[in-house]
C-alpha cells in the first residue's frame, strides 16, 4: 500500500495571518528556515493563500514598504491543497501538473501540515 501524504508533511505549521505585514512574514520565514507559509484568514481561521520566500524576494525588489503591505495583498490565492490521507503519488502528480513547490495539507477546513518539493527529496535520503 502506498504511503499517505501525512508521511511527508511537516508539522507543526507556522502560519501568517492575513493582516500580518510583509515585514513580519519575512521574519517568520527567516527565523523558522521556511520556504513558504500558509496565510490564514484570522477571524475564520480558513486558508486564504500562501506566501513563498520567492514572493518576498520579488516584493523587496519592487522597493515597496514591507511594514505597510499586508500578507493578503501579495499571497497566492487558491494554493494547492490535499488531504493528509491522499496517496503520495497523487500529490506528486498534482505538484508536477500545477508546477507547484508548496502544498498545504488540510483536514476538513483546518491546516494540518505542509509539503514542499524538498520533502520529496528528503524522503529518499538514507540517514548517515
Amino acid at each position: 500500500m502506498e504511503q499517505p501524504v501525512s508521511f511527508l508533511m511537516s508539522t507543526p505549521v507556522v502560519t501568517a495571518r492575513a493582516d500580518d505585514t510583509i515585514e513580519s512574514v519575512s521574519a517568520q520565514l527567516s527565523e523558522n528556515g521556511l520556504s513558504f507559509v500558509p496565510v490564514i484568514d484570522s477571524p475564520k481561521g480558513a486558508l486564504l493563500g500562501v506566501i513563498s520566500a520567492a514572493d518576498i524576494i520579488q516584493f523587496k525588489s519592487a522597493k515597496r514598504d514591507p511594514a505597510a503591505v499586508r500578507a493578503w495583498e501579495i499571497c497566492l490565492y487558491k494554493p494547492l491543497e490535499v488531504n493528509a490521507d491522499a496517496p503520495i503519488s497523487e500529490l506528486a502528480r498534482l505538484m508536477v501538473e500545477r508546477q507547484e513547490h508548496h502544498v498545504v495539507v488540510m483536514s476538513k477546513e483546518t491546516v494540518v501540515g505542509v509539503v514542499t518539493s524538498f520533502d520529496f527529496v528528503k524522503a529518499f535520503i538514507k540517514p548517515a
